[in-house]
């Protein structure tokens, strides 16, 4: 399975996109089997922050049920699609994100973020930052309203902070969210099986879970083998410079902007 170009431009322009149905329903059905079975046997309430913002089942992360739904799906021919053939490396583990009801009333609204920031309990050193290249949502669970803990995404902030970014540095997001101005975030309705590939520098945060279920999720972080910790600033500066599949989208696109009157 590969992208279109028309996929392509989307990622582009959006910094994400949706493929519907990338995953088969029975390694769905064994990957929530695997992880209620876990949560059945109970959780302590002062790991749940924790486990919040860093992942549930943590002992399932690396196990085949998890990583399967990368590595034995087209999840890995849709990324090289991206960031190159022979550019995507096994997962070694995902971080199970679920999201329980809620009953705030009304209830409270997303807020955006790059991944890889120091936060409590989310396992980031202060003064790092732990940036990458492409995240993979990969839902086990339907989703098909807003404010049901749905993945949230500011279109086009990619581009933002990588203005931001050439401007200011790279360290400046140790500050903090870059003040950039923010479009209207856009709830991502979803079904089981589908997957989300969204560029390491959009804004994106989880909506709020009024709905009567749980959300399921899984995430992984990709990184391309070119990445290099000790530059970790430059491609947040050039966010297509690890995207080779990209690179006649970005061309025509830079080329349109410099032919504008």
């Amino acid at each position: 399975m590969t992208l279109s170009i028309g996929q392509k431009q989307q990622m582009y322009d959006n910094g994400f996109i949706k493929v519907s149905g990338a995953i088969a329903p029975l390694m769905i059905d064994n990957a929530l089997r695997a992880i209620n079975h876990s949560i059945g046997q109970g959780m302590k309430a002062e790991d749940v922050s924790t486990m919040r913002v860093q992942s549930y089942a943590k002992e399932l992360q690396a196990t085949p049920v998890i990583t399967d739904l990368f590595n034995r799906t087209p999840v890995v021919s849709l990324l090289e699609s991206l960031i190159g053939e022979g550019n995507v490396r096994p997962a070694r583990g995902a971080q199970i994100a679920l999201r329980f009801p809620e009953m705030k009333d009304p209830p409270g609204r997303p807020h955006p973020h790059l991944d890889g920031m120091h936060s409590p309990n989310n396992g980031v050193p202060k003064g790092v930052i732990q940036n990458f290249t492409v995240l993979v949502g990969v839902y086990l669970s339907a989703a098909r309203q807003d404010n049901a803990g749905s993945l949230t995404v500011w279109p086009g902030t990619h581009h933002a902070y990588e203005r931001y970014f050439q401007e200011h540095g790279a360290e400046a997001l140790l500050d903090g969210m870059p003040k950039v101005e923010m479009p209207k975030p856009q709830q991502l309705q979803v079904e089981p099986g589908d997957v989300v590939l969204a560029h390491y520098q959009l804004a994106h945060g989880t909506a709020p879970n009024v709905s009567a279920q749980v959300r399921y999720a899984l995430y992984f972080r990709v990184t391309h083998p070119a990445f290099d910790r000790d530059h970790w600033q430059e491609p947040m500066k050039d966010i297509w410079m690890h995207w080779p599949g990209m690179k006649e989208i970005v061309a025509q696109a830079r080329t349109a902007a410099t032919e504008k009157p």
